[in-house]
């Protein structure tokens, strides 16, 4: 296969698409989505699907900001539930049976919960709210996609999950919600749009808007692997910019009508060892909810939910952070865990709109469309879990915009009918999983992890195996992933630093508890032998990485947040890095 293949986002295709969009004339492209986070790439798939000429650019890599940095939940929302926000909840429900049953079937799958119950009171009053989350999914649009909610005993909740403490319990009531890998769901929404169409370019960073009197034609754009400056030009230009949406606005002047409030939540990542239970665990706290999410071989426990207002990029965990979390999960279980347990830790920012001064914690996750001058619309809010309504909404005022000046005729949004990449197929290589072993010498268990990953594009990661057997052996310190997932990473999925890999492509900087730094050096020299990397340059990429690890292991060190965001936004991004480093070339 071509690496400037649609769909496939190797070095090549960001080559042309940067080439495409320096050239493009006057009018030629529809819509230009600012920003790579799942919004952003949602908006993308809706525009092009549309038949719109479309582009998207990201200063960073894909789904580097609050898009990789989830509970990593497709969800109703049982909160939202609570605030009486049934729109929200049935929308975000009709959504997950969506990805479950029909576009994402190889990257969203169910995953069960157990809602402890303490007080009596609490079966009937809990059990309503859960009977009416499952009506609101079995009534919706799309088929439901997981079992209903069922009440268990204590003696059931001590079969189910023997480390939970239960000798307060009176019970618990298991119920199913789903979950994803957010940022590898976010790849393959680009890589998806790229296969109808879409020009995809990250590492583009917008300094500027284009103006023609009051309207905004396109943006002023630098590339930040070459140093380039770059005029894009667009009918219409869509911001999906996340917790940067405030910064945008100031581009044009301050116009526009949302206000961004950031809320950081962190996560912590746990050997599945430590605690025995066959559901996770789901629970209030006084400022968020707390989850025990079921993680492949780990579990993911979070969050908080605090303002934040230092570094966007990168948002910092203190040692408070992550002693907030260890206190409440404790109370959950028979055997407390400590920061020994602890594998990884990530936080992320929420960008949630608010208008008034109130805690994050009660800002509701509606997302709101403007078009604050013309052609420019601007869409922020929302939840991981309806990217799509977002992309569609945001087309829909773009698509109004484009009729005004043009009286182009813009069909409506397709993409419930539109799978993702590997999800046709997917059932059928599902079902040859043990051919598949077979042929590619791979135990089963193996096929099984690259099919929820890949879906029916394992055949593709199967044929770099085939073509060199030694990409089918594990990466030293990961064992979870073979290097052919390295090589696909770059050929395929548009990596283009370690980073890239070891962060978002694969979870190997949250999942071991060296956080990735034995196989940093093996990842990196596979990434240059596609990338044509010098000695230097492989070394400058290693280097990097691990300095990246230990600045952020020094921030959860420390009591405050500024503390931490100072010693974390010591390592800046590689190709910031680099210009006080050693050469990027």
């Amino acid at each position: 296969m071509s690496v400037t293949a649609p769909g496939v986002l190797g070095p090549d295709a960001r080559d042309a698409a940067i080439g495409s969009l320096s050239g493009t004339a006057a009018g030629d492209l529809d819509v230009l989505v600012v920003g790579g986070g799942v919004v952003g790439a949602g908006v993308a798939l809706d525009a092009v699907t549309r038949g719109l000429s479309t582009a998207l650019v990201e200063q960073r890599d894909l789904g580097s900001g609050t898009s990789s940095r989830s509970s990593k939940l497709v969800h109703g929302g049982l909160r939202y539930l609570e605030m009486f926000d049934f729109a929200l909840v049935r929308e975000a429900l009709e959504e997950r049976g969506l990805l479950l049953t029909r576009l994402a079937p190889h990257l969203v799958k169910p995953v069960p919960f157990l809602y402890p119950l303490t007080k009596t009171y609490e079966r009937p009053y809990v059990g309503a709210g859960l009977a009416l989350y499952d009506t609101m999914a079995a009534l919706g649009k799309y088929d439901m996609g997981v079992p209903r909610h069922r009440h268990l005993f204590r003696r059931q909740v001590r079969r189910i999950a023997p480390d939970l403490r239960t000798d307060e319990l009176t019970g618990a009531i298991r119920y199913y919600d789903a979950q994803v890998d957010d940022a590898r769901l976010v790849m393959t929404l680009a890589r998806t749009a790229a296969r109808h169409g879409a020009q995809v370019a990250t590492r583009t960073k917008v300094t500027g808007f284009l103006r023609e009197g009051e309207r905004v034609v396109g943006v002023r754009a630098r590339d930040l692997e070459n140093g380039r400056d770059l005029e894009i030009r667009a009918r219409v230009v869509v911001n999906a910019a996340g917790v940067w949406t405030d910064e945008i606005q100031d581009m044009v002047g301050g116009r526009g009508a949302l206000h961004v409030q950031a809320s950081k939540g962190i996560h912590l990542v746990v050997p599945r060892d430590r605690i025995r239970s066959e559901a996770g665990f789901i629970t209030k706290t006084e400022k968020s909810v707390l989850f025990v999410i079921p993680w492949g071989r780990h579990w993911i426990i979070g969050t908080t939910d605090t303002a934040w207002d230092l570094d966007k990029a990168h948002p910092a965990a203190s040692k408070s952070d992550i002693d907030y979390v260890l206190a409440h999960v404790n109370t959950l279980l028979n055997e407390p865990l400590d920061h020994s347990d602890v594998e990884g830790v990530y936080a992320g920012l929420r960008p949630l709109l608010t208008g008034e001064s109130e805690p994050t914690s009660k800002i509701s996750r509606e997302h709101t469309v403007v078009t604050p001058v013309p052609g420019l619309v601007m869409i922020a809010g929302g939840k991981l879990t309806t990217y799509r309504v977002m992309g569609r909404d945001a087309v829909d005022a773009a698509a109004h915009s484009l009729q005004t000046t043009s009286n182009a005729t813009v069909r409506p949004s397709i993409t419930d009918r539109v799978p993702l990449l590997g999800a046709e197929g997917y059932e059928a290589r599902s079902n040859q999983r043990v051919l598949l072993a077979r042929r590619s010498g791979l135990h089963v268990a193996r096929i099984d992890h690259l099919l929820g990953r890949y879906g029916s594009l394992v055949d593709d990661v199967l044929d770099l195996v085939a073509q060199r057997p030694e990409l089918g052996r594990p990466l030293p310190g990961a064992d979870d992933h073979l290097a052919a997932e390295v090589v696909y990473a770059v050929t395929h999925e548009g990596a283009r630093h370690l980073d890239d890999v070891l962060t978002r492509r694969t979870r190997i900087s949250i999942e071991s508890f060296d956080r990735g730094t034995e196989a940093a050096r093996p990842t990196a020299e596979l990434m240059g032998e596609v990338l044509g990397w010098s000695e230097e340059r492989t070394a400058d990429e290693v280097d990097h990485y691990l300095r990246r690890v230990e600045a952020e292991r020094q921030s959860q060190a420390k009591l405050t947040d500024q503390e931490a965001d100072e010693a974390r936004v010591s390592v800046p991004d590689f190709f910031e890095d680099a210009r006080g480093h050693r050469s990027t070339t």
